[in-house]
């Protein structure tokens, strides 16, 4: 049976007959052992050993999967990386984002795709400019953290589920950001950033009050948690390739952890005791349930 080193160099591998952005990453990666590993080649490396991007499953995350006959919403797109995935797949994709550069860069990105449609909107989500009903998928990450009222923002969101859709919803995990507190400059927690820290139980609850089920939580993105948290004391920018030799040590440490016979139970560990992120992956109730 294959590691799961080997396999997902095999999806990398895979990915890579059409994809320019895996061919860089397999470029890049020699399994998880790249002596100086490019650190958004080891952070994709990181997050796909953890189920993520998964072709052979055709799951976005675990236990969010996508098919070709999905419509899939992504509120808060950014750069499209996750409408990609379901833009693979032969999904119709429709981008959502207030930053309308973003949105015209995922667009012409992912409209070389094998996407049935693609859809896009420059808005703030308040409200969403979609008919009741439309998506069968609804993704929202790093999002809820950012709006003035979060419920509001996630009512919308059930408000275009059909029902029996999936919904897949992360924010910042609560003990990294009251970490970056100590280390981040203020304006981090001011409007447009983060506005609000969820606690782990609050996000569950503001989820099943928003009318959906919970099918999972999960967490994820240790290695990106101590990269932001070295990244304040580093005099860098946000732009462009951010490299510096404290970042760039964090990079080569984590990726020989993984390259160790203890590398896979270590990630698992260190995922849950200090994430990036906490994810729930929910369902609104179909017609039946509901009545």
């Amino acid at each position: 049976m294959p590691s799961e080193v080997e396999t997902l160099v095999a999806r990398l591998q895979h990915l890579a007959l059409h994809d320019k952005e895996a061919q860089a990453a397999l470029a890049r990666l020699s399994a998880a052992s790249d002596p100086d590993p490019d650190p958004n080649a080891l952070g994709l490396h990181d997050v796909m050993l953890g189920g993520w991007y998964n072709e052979e499953a055709g799951e976005l995350a675990p236990g969010f999967a996508i098919s070709a006959e999905d419509i899939v919403i992504d509120a808060g797109c950014g750069d499209g990386g996750a409408l990609n995935f379901c833009a693979k797949r032969g999904a119709h994709v429709i981008l959502a984002d207030i930053d309308a550069a973003r949105v015209e860069r995922a667009r012409r990105w992912i409209e070389a795709s094998a996407a049935r449609r693609v859809e896009t909107h420059v808005t703030d989500g308040n409200p969403l400019p979609l008919a009741d009903a439309s998506a069968t998928r609804v993704i929202c990450m790093e999002v809820l953290e950012h709006v003035d009222d979060p419920a509001a923002f996630l009512t919308e969101l059930v408000r275009v589920g059909r029902p029996g859709a999936l919904y897949l919803l992360t924010v910042p995990d609560v003990v990294q950001e009251n970490l970056q507190k100590h280390l981040a400059p203020p304006l981090y927690f001011e409007k447009p950033n983060h506005v609000r820290v969820f606690e782990r139980a609050a996000f569950e609850t503001l989820v099943r009050a928003s009318g959906l089920t919970i099918d999972g939580r999960s967490y994820y993105g240790f290695f990106w948690a101590v990269w932001w948290l070295l990244f304040w004391t580093c005099d860098v920018s946000f732009e462009g390739t951010v490299r510096h030799p404290v970042l760039d040590n964090w990079a080569r440490t984590w990726s020989a952890v993984l390259a160790s016979k203890d590398g896979m139970r270590i990630k698992h560990l260190m995922d849950r005791f200090l994430p990036k992120n906490q994810v729930i992956v929910a369902r609104k109730p179909d017609a039946a349930a509901s009545g």
